[in-house]
């Protein structure tokens, strides 16, 4: 009996004095492209929660107590940033009360702050539409930005969790290294492809990336609903020449068909991110749809 107790005893020490194994790092990501690159850059060391839902437009979401949740017990909140979720993320943060995570500390982390961005230099002014003065917050777009953001995250998850930095570099790199391979073959599929009219300025940053013109946009300011003058405009200085139109399931459809209508162009509806949960496998194919779609003019 004795010797049983002092076994038992020392088992218990033995357990107290055991280190505990490192919890996961609670990430809040704002969009479902910024879950996928925190969960590939984490791996198995991170639990990953998304805000908000690739079919609705981050722009307009409005804070909700999910999200405040998602958020309370986070170590690091995951953005887009250059004001994308500007009308939301702020107050869902302040709704939160997690100090940890608020902007300028070390657990919030904004994608766009770590790349050039197009189109700098906007007044902010919300009469004039999504006008970012930062520049386009669109990045995610792009596989190669993504592919430096993924290496600047890795840092950060680095920096909150040491014992897993070589994990999270590694992972990071093989997602650029990824893109750099994809986009060399992309534009090889694209080249001669005319260019695309898009509804909204956000995929500029994918057509810049593969050298693919943008014709134009519906939207006649960025965020504000087209009008029939800028349509009818837009219709005149495309007359004639050959494209295809891209529109996300949020934005109305009778616009775009309208131009597509009188161009006798093709019109297309494509996802801005992957689904809730994708993986790095979903983000290169949903990439590679909007590449088969610029090309299919050329075919």
């Amino acid at each position: 009996m004795l010797k049983r107790a002092l076994i038992s005893s020392a088992l218990g020490a033995a357990l107290a004095a055991a280190p505990a194994a490192a919890e996961a790092l609670s990430i809040a990501a704002t969009t479902s492209n910024m879950g996928m690159l925190a969960k590939h850059v984490g791996g198995d060391h991170v639990e990953v929660t998304t805000m908000a839902p690739p079919d609705r437009d981050a722009h307009y979401l409005e804070a909700r107590p999910s999200m405040m949740s998602a958020i309370r017990r986070a170590d690091l909140v995951v953005s887009v940033g250059a004001e994308l979720e500007e009308g939301w993320l702020p107050a869902a943060i302040r709704g939160a009360n997690n100090p940890g995570v608020r902007a300028g500390t070390s657990g919030y982390f904004e994608a766009a702050a770590q790349v050039d961005l197009l189109g700098t230099g906007g007044e902010a002014d919300r009469s004039r539409g999504d006008v970012h003065p930062a520049g386009n917050p669109h990045v995610y777009l792009d596989p190669i930005r993504m592919g430096e953001i993924a290496k600047t995250l890795a840092a950060r998850m680095a920096e909150m969790d040491s014992a897993n930095a070589d994990t999270y570099h590694a992972n990071a790199e093989a997602f650029a290294e990824r893109a750099d391979e994809y986009v060399d073959e992309w534009r090889e599929r694209v080249d001669g492809a005319p260019g695309v009219v898009l509804y909204h300025d956000d995929a500029t940053y994918l057509l810049d990336r593969l050298d693919v013109a943008d014709l134009g946009f519906l939207e006649p300011v960025p965020g504000n609903p087209p009008t029939g003058s800028h349509l009818r405009a837009l219709v005149s200085e495309l007359e004639g020449k050959d494209g295809v139109i891209i529109r996300y399931p949020y934005q109305r459809e009778d616009h775009v068909n309208f131009v597509a209508e009188q161009l006798g162009w093709q019109a297309y509806e494509l996802m801005p991110g992957v689904q809730v949960d994708g993986t790095a496998d979903d983000y290169f194919e949903l990439i590679g749809d909007w590449v088969e779609v610029i090309a299919s003019p050329i075919e």
